[in-house]
Order: C-alpha cells, then sequence, then structure tokens
C-alpha cells in the first residue's frame, strides 16, 4: 500500500490515482458528532461518518433522514396479499370450481389464512432485500478501506468522510475546512 502526501500541494492524481474524498479522524463520538453538523451545516451533502458503535443522532447530523424500508416492506406485503388472494380466487372460482357443503365458490373467509400468511412472508422477504439492496450490500471493497488508519474504525476511532463527488468539494477548502474541526488526521482516500 502506498503512502498518500500529507498537504494538498503534494498530491498529485496522475501518481496517487483519483481522490475518493478526505477523511478526518477523531477521538471521540462526540467530537464526531460536533464535525457532522458543522460539516452539514457548511453545505456539505455527500458525507459519510465511522464509528465503532452506533451514535445517536449521527445520522441525522450527516443528513440522512429518509429511510425507504418502510416502503419496500409495504409494497412487498401487498404485493403478497394480492397475489395469494388472486391465486386463491382463479383456482376457487375460476380454474377449478368445486361446490363443498354449499359454500359459494368465492368464499372469501377461508381465503383470508393463506392471504395473511403471504403478506407476512412477502413483506419479511422484502424487508430483508431491501436492506440489503438500499444499504448497497454486500460492498466487499469500499475506498475507505486504503486509508491504514481506518482499521481502527472497529476499535476506538471515529472518521468522517467528505466525498469527492459533493458538489462543493475543493480539496484545498475541504482539507481548510476540515482542520478547523480540529481533527486527530486529515487523510485523502483514494479510489
Amino acid at each position: 500500500m502506498s503512502s498518500f502526501p500529507i498537504d494538498e500541494t503534494s498530491y498529485d492524481p496522475r501518481i496517487y490515482g483519483p481522490i475518493y474524498g478526505l477523511m478526518a479522524e477523531f477521538d471521540s463520538a462526540q467530537e464526531l458528532l460536533d464535525a457532522a453538523h458543522k460539516t452539514h451545516e457548511a453545505g456539505y451533502r455527500k458525507i459519510d461518518a465511522y464509528s465503532p458503535f452506533p451514535v445517536e443522532g449521527l445520522a441525522e447530523a450527516i443528513g440522512f433522514h429518509s429511510n425507504r424500508v418502510a416502503l419496500v416492506v409495504l409494497l412487498g406485503g401487498l404485493l403478497g396479499g394480492i397475489s395469494a388472494y388472486a391465486l386463491q380466487y382463479w383456482v376457487a372460482v375460476i380454474t377449478y370450481p368445486t361446490n363443498i357443503g354449499g359454500r359459494p365458490y368465492h368464499s372469501w373467509p377461508s381465503f383470508i389464512i393463506v392471504t395473511f400468511e403471504l403478506t407476512i412472508l412477502f413483506g419479511g422477504l422484502s424487508a430483508a432485500i431491501g436492506m440489503l439492496v438500499l444499504n448497497k450490500l454486500p460492498m466487499p471493497y469500499h475506498p475507505v478501506f486504503n486509508v491504514p488508519e481506518f482499521a481502527k474504525a472497529t476499535e476506538n476511532k471515529f472518521f468522517l468522510l467528505v466525498e469527492s463527488a459533493d458538489p462543493k468539494f475543493d480539496i484545498s477548502g475541504t482539507r481548510s475546512f476540515l482542520s478547523e474541526l480540529a481533527p486527530r488526521m486529515i487523510a485523502e482516500v483514494p479510489s
């Protein structure tokens, strides 16, 4: 693994490759939370935070407010319920109508159990699949793993990443902004 330059004046993308972003390291969860609030207030929108444990309020601090998993579960449950009811109706009324005990062919109370079960099944499966897809998992590689210090993210360090895809990102301007947040260190994250 190659080392990356300390200051922005010596960074050459022809040598080190394109940059994914800048990462700042902090010693405590409160420092990370404060830095995330200030970064979002400064107008950066493509930011991410990494910590060894969940930090309350961190998702909101980096601008993550919406969760589409609930919508995916609702749509999956509706699909399961409608398909179960439609299949039972098609079999009992259209394809193979059988008179059992004088009941009508479309006896909806007998359809409820299977409809309920498939609603729960499709809802649960769509929750699991939706969570994986919306979190872009599995992700065997991420550029942050190119920074050697990032190994401490699972132990005792906290990191804030500003991606280069952010419209406000400028390597020197973003570096000076991050240095104002008093991080332990700032590292370039190569792609």
